[in-house]
């Protein structure tokens, strides 16, 4: 269902919907925090710090940061890291992805060996983006994670057919996908904000769509599930403006409905 929090939110009809991907649509990544949270810690403690106010720390930057580029988090860590250790965020980017894909090579093994893909998309996912495909709805993806990632993963999970475009990091740049993409469909296509919707589950894009002037749906998903709420990310959601939540796209009625598009 969706729980409007914005009662003026406008019923215009969009005509394009940027969507973040990881945790949006994709459950791939699932679980990143348990791997960036110990590197974290690993090169932030030091002789004598207390170790619950090192990860509590921690636990506040990750939940804030969600959804911004990995690097941008890395730099953040070589500002807090102990003496001794890299001042490269490259370094420790390079290090967190080589932990997370060690993570999640099982699953995209699995997609390879023809598991189904529903079993890494949030709930309703691909007949959402099906439907606003068949309305002559716009569709993006723009995330923080690293493009040719994104592109490999929306590819292995059988949903980049459906967008017009698919952004992400660029190797080796701190271009913000985000908010590239935003200026790019506002300034350069001419939307005007209300006939572009962002929906995502982390706070940058929440908070950069309403900056446009944007409709904007958090996506509060319980990701272990695939559906349903989470209420740490519904917290964070509601911190960031955003003008509805839904756990998953299962009301597909209700989110057209927000959309404009009944």
């Amino acid at each position: 269902m969706i729980e409007y929090l914005n009662p003026m939110t406008s019923r215009t009809p969009v005509s394009a919907v940027l969507f973040d991907f990881d945790g949006t649509i994709s459950t791939l990544r699932h679980g990143w925090e348990s791997v960036m949270k110990p590197l974290m810690a690993e090169y932030i403690l030091k002789p004598g710090d207390d170790p619950t106010a090192v990860s509590d720390l921690i636990d506040r930057y990750v939940d804030e940061s969600t959804g911004i580029q990995t690097i941008h988090q890395m730099k953040w860590l070589v500002a807090h890291a102990a003496p001794g250790h890299p001042t490269d965020p490259w370094f420790y980017k390079d290090e967190y992805n080589r932990r997370l894909l060690g993570m999640i090579a099982g699953r995209r093994r699995a997609l390879e060996a023809g598991a189904p893909a529903e079993g890494y998309l949030i709930s309703g996912a691909k007949a959402a983006l099906a439907a606003l495909r068949a309305r002559g709805v716009s569709l993006y993806v723009a995330s923080g994670t690293d493009e040719a990632d994104v592109r490999a993963e929306a590819h292995a999970l059988g949903v980049d057919g459906y967008f017009d475009a698919i952004a992400g990091a660029p190797a080796r740049a701190e271009t913000d996908a985000k908010a590239a993409a935003l200026r790019q469909l506002i300034d350069g296509a001419g939307l005007k904000g209300q006939e572009l919707a962002v929906v995502g589950d982390g706070r940058v894009e929440i908070a950069l769509g309403r900056e446009k002037g944007a409709r904007t749906l958090g996506l509060a998903t319980d990701e272990e599930r695939r559906r349903g709420l989470s209420e740490v990310k519904k917290r964070r959601l509601i911190a960031a403006g955003a003008d509805a939540l839904a756990g998953d796209f299962e009301d597909l009625e209700g989110f057209l409905a927000f959309l404009g598009l009944e």
